[in-house]
């Protein structure tokens, strides 16, 4: 009975550190899992779904909510009015040109192959007579200073939802005379008025870095899920639609069909003739995809 009952003490024991173990395991995977989660993970601290990974040690930037305009790399051209909303959202009122352009530190490297996203909704359009008059949300990557006096470094990429729900991708080769035909995707959309939706943009170079791609996600039901509803690449002939005359007078020293391969200071969300709300923005460096 003796031997019987240390074979007992001696066998609870051993499976009494056999489950210890197993719960400790199982810890440690967790909490690994965590940590690997800031650059591997599912969603950026907002809580929005990455379509690609963070680089690792990459460049990160995301809204500040309780006051978008208290960020010292971050300008708001043409002096909106914010307001913030019940939701804690914010609203830009009455400013037919929304900009808001998020700077690099000189100690910090320039944006270049990133995510951009946001969420956005349209109360309404400004001038919806105007037919002239473009109507859009757009974030702008590998861009600069926008200034007529110094055209050359108005370089960028856009990539922007329209109203009615078409989607498409613009190149500036310089400001303002370099912009190329925009290559776009049928309404892909019912109409994105007065309701809320997330718009990604996704820009790359690929190709040994010969070729810059393009992509756009949609969350069309603002419930986190993204669908890809429109990607380009630019490996040449993508030209500007300007004459001859008009594009080089600029003299950026740049081809007709200019790939915009380079990074940029700047990353700007930007929205022409509508009444804007919106929330939740960042950019991140991404792991380019293979």
């Amino acid at each position: 009975m003796i031997f019987n009952s240390k074979l007992c003490v001696i066998t609870l024991i051993v499976l009494s550190s056999f489950f210890f173990l197993l719960i400790l395991n199982h810890y440690v995977f967790y909490i690994v899992a965590q940590q690997l989660g800031a650059n591997l993970g599912v969603n950026d601290p907002f809580g929005v779904k990455k379509i690609y990974p963070t680089k690792q040690g990459g460049r990160e930037w995301f809204m500040n909510m309780s006051n978008p305009e208290n960020d010292p790399n971050v300008s708001f051209t043409f002096n909106p009015n914010l307001i913030k909303k019940n939701d804690s959202s914010w609203k830009i009122d009455k400013n037919d040109k929304v900009r808001i352009n998020v700077d690099t530190p000189d100690s910090l490297p320039e944006w270049k192959n990133i995510e951009i996203t946001g969420y956005v909704k349209i109360d309404s359009l400004i001038n919806p007579n105007n037919t002239h008059i473009i109507s859009d949300v757009d974030w702008v990557s590998r861009t600069d200073r926008h200034n007529e006096d110094l055209p050359c470094y108005g370089l960028s990429l856009h990539g922007g939802i329209y109203p009615d729900g078409t989607v498409a991708w613009k190149k500036e080769i310089w400001f303002t005379g370099g912009y190329t035909k925009e290559r776009s995707a049928p309404k892909i959309t019912e109409p994105i008025i007065d309701r809320w939706i997330g718009w990604k943009v996704v820009v790359y170079n690929t190709n040994n870095d010969s070729a810059v791609k393009m992509e756009s996600y949609l969350d069309d039901s603002n419930s986190n899920h993204w669908v890809k509803v429109f990607e380009t690449t630019d490996d040449g002939k993508w030209f500007a639609n300007s004459s001859d005359d008009e594009f080089y007078s600029a003299n950026c020293g740049r081809s007709k069909d200019h790939i915009v391969l380079s990074s940029g200071p700047i990353v700007t969300f930007r929205a022409d003739n509508v009444v804007l709300n919106f929330k939740d923005f960042s950019i991140r460096e991404i792991d380019v995809p293979s």
